[in-house]
């Protein structure tokens, strides 16, 4: 099978196979995304303490499927966003279970649509 044409980065300007990133890229992505952690408050402080990581593994084992799908769920989310209804966060009737890619993609898109992004 042919490989793929090598690509010219944007960053050192040099050919790099189809799908890799020059270490420069990569050290660049990191401290970005380093930045953005610092900034960001911690879990707790976030709303997800002990008491969250019980009602979560609680909650999986009584609604072990994902609502989406029907796979396997591996997330409890929020249905109504936290930020949204803070007071909420503990609400069972607010919480439905999915898995991962499942919550990634449909559910993230349409969070920020209806109750706009985060930041």
């Amino acid at each position: 099978m042919p490989r793929r044409a090598p690509s010219i980065c944007g960053l050192c300007g040099k050919l790099h196979p189809k799908g890799e990133k020059c270490a420069r890229a990569v050290a660049m992505a990191k401290a970005r995304h380093a930045r953005a952690d610092a900034k960001r408050p911690n879990a707790a402080a976030r709303g997800y303490d002990r008491e969250w990581g019980q009602l979560r593994a609680d909650f999986l084992r009584v609604y072990p499927g994902c609502k989406r799908c029907g796979g396997p769920a591996t997330l409890v989310d929020h249905i109504v966003p936290i930020r949204v209804a803070p007071h909420r966060r503990l609400d069972p009737a607010n919480l439905q279970s999915l898995c991962a890619s499942c919550h990634s993609g449909a559910k993230q898109s349409a969070d920020r649509r209806k109750y706009g992004a985060d930041r």
